[in-house]
C-alpha cells in the first residue's frame, strides 16, 4: 500500500502539534520519574506485565512492532525477552531516549520517529506481532486508519495485541474528590472537536507547575473492535479486566497485588482491556 494510499493521514494541526510539543516533554520528565523507574530498569526490571505476557505468549524470536511506543522501556523489556524490536512514536525526544538507553545497556532495537498514521512512509516491513499498550487511542481522531495501519502491518498469520483503558472507566470525572462516587464528566461516543485540557505536570510527574495544553478523543469498544475487524483482522480474545496499574481515579483503591481497584461495588468495574486480532494467512 502506498503512502497516498493510507487512510487517516493526520494533517500538521494544532492539535497534533500541543500533543507531540507535550510529549515532547514528557519524555523528559518520565525518563527521571519515579513512576519509570529507568534505574529498576537499568538494574533488569521489566515494564510488561504478567497478564499481557499469557495473551502474547513468548515472543523470544519473533519481529515485533510497537506502536506509540513512548521512549521505549516497553519495547525494550520485549528485546530482553528475545523478540526483534522496533518501537515508533511520533515524539523526536522520546526517540533519542529510547536509543541512548538501547545503546548504554547494549539492546539490539530500532527505534523510528513517526506519527502512527504516517508509518506505512517512513517503514516498510512486516511483524509477526504488532503491539500497542495503554493510554494511545485517546490521542487519535481517526480510528478507523489506525486499524488499518496495524493491520498493514502484521505478516499473515501474526496477531496485533492492544492492552488499553477501558473506555467506560473514561466517561468519569478524574477530578473528583476521593469520597465522592464515580459521576460522568466526558463523552462515551466518539465526537469530532477533541476535548483541550490544560493541565499542570503528566501521570507520572505531579510535582511539574508546567501547564500543558492536550487535545483527546473519546472511543467506544464498538469503534476499537471495529477498525480491526474492518480492517481484515479477526477478534481472537477481548479480556476486561477489573484492576488499573496505576490510580487513575481517586475512588479507587490500591489491592494487595498492586493493582488499583473500585472496591464499592461487586465485581468492581472494567478498568482496562486487551485484545488479540490475528491476520488469516490467506
Amino acid at each position: 500500500m502506498s503512502p497516498a494510499e493510507m487512510p487517516g493521514t493526520l494533517l500538521m494541526n494544532k492539535y497534533y502539534d500541543s500533543n507531540r510539543d507535550m510529549w515532547d516533554d514528557f519524555a523528559e520528565l518520565h525518563k527521571n520519574s519515579e513512576f519509570y523507574d529507568l534505574d529498576g530498569f537499568r538494574a533488569g526490571k521489566s515494564t510488561l506485565y504478567d497478564f499481557e505476557l499469557a495473551d502474547l505468549g513468548d515472543v523470544a524470536g519473533k519481529s515485533l512492532l510497537h506502536l506509540q511506543c513512548h521512549f521505549g522501556l516497553d519495547t525494550l523489556s520485549f528485546a530482553r525477552l528475545g523478540a526483534k524490536v522496533t518501537g515508533a512514536d511520533f515524539s523526536p525526544k522520546a526517540i533519542r531516549i529510547a536509543r541512548s538507553i538501547a545503546e548504554e545497556l547494549s539492546i539490539d532495537a530500532r527505534f523510528i520517529e513517526s506519527e502512527v498514521h504516517r508509518l506505512p512512509e517512513n517503514l516498510d516491513d512486516s511483524f509477526d506481532i504488532v503491539y500497542t499498550s495503554a493510554g494511545v487511542l485517546c490521542w487519535l481522531k481517526d480510528l478507523k486508519g489506525w486499524g488499518k495501519v496495524a493491520a498493514h502491518f502484521v505478516k499473515p498469520g501474526g496477531f496485533f495485541y492492544i492492552r488499553e483503558f477501558h473506555p467506560f472507566a473514561h466517561v468519569f470525572d478524574d477530578e473528583s474528590e476521593p469520597t465522592e462516587k464515580p459521576r460522568l464528566r466526558y463523552p462515551y461516543f466518539p465526537h469530532e472537536k477533541p476535548m483541550r485540557f490544560d493541565d499542570p505536570g503528566s501521570y507520572a510527574s505531579k510535582n511539574d507547575p508546567t501547564v500543558y495544553t492536550s487535545y483527546e478523543w473519546s472511543h467506544p469498544m464498538s469503534e476499537i473492535v471495529n477498525s480491526l475487524t474492518n480492517a481484515g483482522l479477526t477478534i481472537e480474545s477481548l479480556n476486561e479486566f477489573n484492576f488499573n496499574t496505576y490510580n487513575s481515579h481517586p475512588w479507587l483503591k490500591q489491592s494487595e497485588d498492586g493493582f488499583w481497584r473500585y472496591p464499592d461495588m461487586e465485581g468492581g468495574m472494567p478498568l482496562m482491556f486487551s485484545i488479540r486480532a490475528r491476520k488469516p494467512l490467506a
